[in-house]
């Protein structure tokens, strides 16, 4: 048996894997997505007429912008709460452990639990959150959080928020880690108190982190459907409707497939134009730094 024969031996599981689970089912969807299918029975091809509803009906166009929106939400908060959570652990090394493994916690639940336990914190009649205002004294402040275009949003971004930010600190971690310590032995003995050590030594040397936390969090926001669909399922007027609940939506309560797969191909397109340009302006501000 040559060298060459046991190679292509070792690769042949993950080329069948990625073949029948990836390649297969993408080759599939461009295929449906110029067609008029409905999931059962016969179909015809329609050639781009999904794609031009797609991109001449303001439901989608108002679906990608909330899609924005919610990614744009998510990754602010979730990369300053995991930068923080990050910095206060790494100079308490004696309960690091315990808060990490704390935090990360919730990114090991379900999105289907974790939408459940946030639509009862935010119930507008026996919620969590409502209660604890009526109990500090603050019930002219009780809203009806998911019921509300303005803030349904924000409260759906919460939740996946609070799931994720543990992932995030712990990439953060990991970036502090690799930071030498004698750079901060230095910088003391120059008299640099803790903030200009943050400022000058640690962000700059976080960039990495910055760039996987950036990307990993966009990337998975721009698709997700699962907590819009659990909390309120895309309304109040379609406030939270999603591109990814959309496509969910569309496929099967409307049993429309061909369109499903245009929108699934236009939002691939999307993440992976939106993947590119993020990575070469992060790539470029590590090299900057």
């Amino acid at each position: 048996m040559n060298r060459q024969f046991q190679k292509a031996l070792f690769l042949a599981p993950a080329v069948i894997m990625l073949t029948v689970f990836f390649l297969f089912p993408l080759f599939e969807a461009v295929r449906l997505s110029f067609t008029d299918s409905s999931g059962l029975g016969d179909y015809s091809y329609v050639g781009f007429s999904n794609y031009v509803r797609v991109f001449t009906r303001s439901k989608y166009y108002d679906s990608f912008t909330i899609t924005i929106e919610f990614v744009a939400l998510v990754v602010v908060l979730q990369t300053a709460l995991g930068l923080a959570f990050a910095t206060v652990l790494n100079a308490m090394p004696t309960i690091r452990n315990f808060c990490r493994a704390a935090l990360f916690m919730p990114a090991m639940m379900s999105f289907i639990i974790v939408g459940y336990i946030w639509s009862f914190i935010l119930s507008p009649f026996s919620g969590g959150l409502n209660a604890f205002l009526d109990s500090a004294g603050l019930g002219m402040l009780k809203h009806e959080w998911l019921g509300d275009p303005v803030t349904a949003l924000l409260f759906v971004a919460v939740a996946h928020v609070w799931m994720f930010t543990g992932y995030t600190c712990a990439i953060f971690l990991a970036g502090f880690a690799n930071i030498p310590s004698d750079l901060e032995e230095a910088a003391k003995l120059d008299g640099a108190n803790a903030w200009q050590r943050f400022c000058r030594i640690q962000l700059p040397l976080l960039a990495p982190s910055f760039t996987v936390n950036i990307m990993l969090s966009t990337i998975g926001t721009m698709k997700t459907f699962e907590l819009p669909f659990v909390m309120t399922k895309g309304g109040p007027d379609g406030a939270t409707q999603t591109i990814g609940l959309q496509i969910i939506q569309t496929l099967f309560q409307e049993y429309r497939f061909g369109l499903a797969s245009a929108l699934s191909v236009v939002l691939l397109v999307l993440v992976l134009i939106v993947a590119f340009v993020q990575n070469r302006l992060l790539r470029r501000r590590e090299e900057m730094l």
